[in-house]
């Protein structure tokens, strides 16, 4: 039996672009072919099952023929797989969509079209430049500024010119030159305002403002980053007063954000409504560990009323002692059982299995949360703490110290060290691409730390959740900043703060 491709427009970069039903489509791939313009908080949405082919193609430089890329699909999809061809901006234009399909359509395989945001639009309109106006023109024209190789211009420069609209040229850097020649010799006012817009949408962001007769010359001045956009006509005339990206707290910061996959999203979320570019890059995964037998011995305990106390000391804790309970029993085994929190994050967890926490320290830390746990014991607790298998020795030896107490410590999940499969992140480190690593605890900074072996971490700029996140950071030699609680609200507030500081 066939498999399936579907062809899904990236957008233009921002993840916060891509829209619902291309991010549903990947989730569910076995393989993707992606290019070199898909962006990279999109590329770490790519499941960790799916194979991944890069078909990338930029500035004239192929990594894989188009006919080659072509055959991949079909041959993936020939295999009995869900093939995602994922595209930068919008497959059909310009994207040479219609080419992949037409292999397709010869050999009856099915396909589906997710279009994309087009770069056309989007870009401008970050950059503050509606493109179209009532007060200035009443069409907006998309042209292709590439051409192939040993061909001359196939562009009616002088019917562009007649229509009195907006013109965007996409992949036209190369061709700046042969581009404006065209426009001022078909008869376009050399005064008329246009742009070269520099990857948009991210937090690299940038906006050569000029005439159309003096662009070329504007642009020669320094070096024009790809991918690049142009823009001519009246409506470019507009983005100092209608821009807005800039004016976010983070505009222009692009921050890596360590935490383990599932819990990434909420800190993202954040991070992006301040205006940051956020790369998602877990450096560390939570996995079960192998042998539940003492905790499910403890959930049997449980329920024949054996611990005062159960202590959730991450999301991850209460998540997976959730999900083995639900196995053997239901949350009526935790009748009459007080239960505490290391945080915030851990009681968000537990509100979503119906629960509130009864305790939760001043210090979201072990070493506070096992001293000040200790003056609500009592002789003869029984205090049960299901956690990481490299816990914090402080919280049990605080908690030891009260005499009678016993303490029942479990570990319910192992910490791994993980690595993206797909983006450079040495690379993205080294070179500067990214201006803050946020880490929420201290094995995402080991994790981080090993994933990169050799980086020169004096480079990394890191914001830290708490006094021994921050620890671990210094302990590589990176730049450290802390949060004033151990919250993400206050972890986002830090990196305004540290932002606004290196400005």
């Amino acid at each position: 039996m066939s498999g399936k491709v579907w062809l899904v427009g990236a957008g233009p970069g921002d993840a916060g672009l891509f829209t619902l039903r291309g991010k549903e489509v990947l989730e569910d791939a076995d393989v993707v072919v992606y290019d070199a313009l898909v962006g990279q908080g999109i590329l770490s949405m790519i499941p960790d099952k799916a194979e991944l082919i890069f078909a990338g193609k930029r500035s004239g430089n192929h990594y894989m023929k188009q006919s080659d890329t072509n055959v991949v699909l079909l041959e993936e999809a020939k295999k009995g797989k869900k093939v995602v061809r994922l595209k930068g901006g919008d497959p059909f234009l310009f994207g040479r969509g219609g080419e992949e399909l037409e292999l397709l359509v010869e050999n009856n395989i099915p396909f589906e079209v997710v279009p994309g945001i087009t770069s056309a639009f989007a870009v401008p309109a970050y950059n503050g430049i509606p493109v179209t106006h009532r007060d200035f023109c009443s069409s907006v024209h998309i042209i292709t500024g590439h051409k192939r190789a040993d061909h001359s211009y196939d562009i009616d420069f002088k019917a562009l010119v007649n229509t009195k609209g907006t013109l965007v040229f996409l992949m036209g850097i190369a061709a700046l030159p042969d581009i404006c020649k065209g426009l001022l010799d078909a008869g376009m006012d050399p005064e008329i305002p246009a742009a070269v817009l520099e990857k948009g949408t991210t937090a690299a962001q940038h906006r050569i403002a000029a005439t159309l007769g003096t662009l070329e010359e504007v642009c020669s001045r320094t070096e024009v980053m790809t991918p690049a956009i142009i823009v001519v006509g009246q409506v470019c005339s507009l983005a100092d007063d209608f821009g807005w990206y800039e004016k976010r707290p983070l505009a222009g910061v692009k921050v890596a954000v360590t935490r383990p996959k599932e819990l990434v999203s909420q800190l993202s979320s954040m991070l992006r409504k301040e205006g940051a570019e956020v790369l998602e890059m877990p450096a560390i995964a939570v996995k079960p560990v192998e042998d539940m037998s003492p905790l499910h011995q403890a959930i049997k305990g449980l329920e024949n009323k054996k611990y005062s106390w159960i202590v959730f000391t991450s999301p991850s804790g209460v998540r997976i002692f959730f999900e083995e309970m639900f196995k053997l029993s239901d949350v009526r085994a935790l009748a009459g059982v007080k239960i505490a929190s290391i945080g915030k994050g851990s009681e968000k967890a537990l509100n979503g299995y119906g629960l509130k926490a009864d305790f939760i320290p001043s210090v979201y830390d072990g070493e506070t949360l096992g001293k000040e746990l200790a003056e609500q014991c009592k002789a003869g607790d029984n205090i049960l703490i299901p956690r990481a298998a490299i816990g914090n020795p402080e919280l049990p030896a605080e908690l030891s110290k009260v005499e009678g107490v016993t303490v029942t410590d479990i570990a319910t999940y192992d910490t791994v060290y993980e690595s993206s499969k797909v983006i450079d992140e040495h690379a993205a480190m080294e070179d500067g691409d990214v201006d803050f690593a946020v880490f929420t605890s201290a094995s995402t900074v080991k994790g981080f730390a090993a994933s990169l072996d050799g980086l020169d971490f004096s480079k990394v700029k890191a914001v830290c959740i708490g006094k021994q996140t921050r620890a671990a950071a210094e302990s590589y030699g990176m730049k450290t900043w802390m949060a004033e609680k151990a919250t993400l609200p206050a972890l986002v507030e830090c990196v305004k703060q540290a932002a606004a500081e290196l400005k």
